[in-house]
């Protein structure tokens, strides 16, 4: 179950990239929905083997994706450009390296939740300065995905050996992925919307038989 749970990740990150692609957003996204796919294929192996390397291949894009995230979330503002990417890239290079050799427990976890919160403050500035209601929809099923997954993540950890002996187990672990897919597509597809505000692409958030959201722009001729 933990396994393949992790395949509407893979394929909420393809529909992504390839809406990125289809109408040329910035690299930044194409990376971004590579780096879920990434992440979902790395938990993939790492719950089907259970083998210390695999962990490391969960674990470390998890990371890289925050990166990611605060680089999308805080460069429009930023005034020395060049400064942010290379930072981000030695830091990410030097927390892959000190993974591989230092077996990080807690320690991996409270660095995990820093960079989430960091990237809060900023997510939280997007939300009250975006009028659009679909748009600012996303953000609420951001959170509420976010809510719903951390429980099931709680549960199943703490109480694992109770849970193990009931008649039908619901998987907590497995749950918690899947409300990670949504909340990943949720927030790319709100940070693609906020950025196309900022580029002036008249955006729009349709959905594809008026249930699945996605980001429609209409970028002037001369770009």
């Amino acid at each position: 179950f933990n396994t393949i749970s992790n395949i509407p990740g893979i394929l909420f990150a393809l529909i992504g990239l390839i809406n990125a692609l289809r109408q040329r957003f910035e690299k930044r996204f194409s990376v971004l929905h590579i780096s879920n796919m990434i992440l979902s294929i790395g938990s993939m192996l790492y719950h089907a083997t259970l083998q210390r390397v695999q962990q490391q291949g969960d674990e470390t894009p998890m990371v890289w994706e925050m990166l990611l995230y605060f680089y999308i979330l805080y460069s429009p503002d930023w005034h020395y450009r060049s400064t942010m990417p290379t930072f981000l890239f030695f830091y990410g290079v030097g927390f892959a390296i000190a993974h591989a050799l230092i077996r990080f427990e807690i320690g991996f976890k409270v660095h995990y939740i820093i960079l989430c919160l960091l990237c809060i403050p900023r997510m939280y500035k997007y939300y009250i300065y975006t009028k659009d209601n679909y748009a600012k929809r996303l953000a609420k099923l951001y959170i509420a995905t976010l809510f719903l997954g951390s429980i099931c993540w709680l549960m199943d950890r703490v109480l694992c050996k109770e849970i193990s002996h009931w008649y039908f187990n619901p998987q907590g672990h497995a749950l918690w992925h899947v409300c990670m897919s949504f909340n990943s597509y949720f927030a790319n597809t709100f940070l693609m919307f906020c950025r196309a505000e900022q580029r002036r692409w008249d955006p729009k958030i349709v959905h594809f038989f008026g249930v699945f959201p996605y980001v429609k722009i209409q970028k002037p001729k001369s770009q």
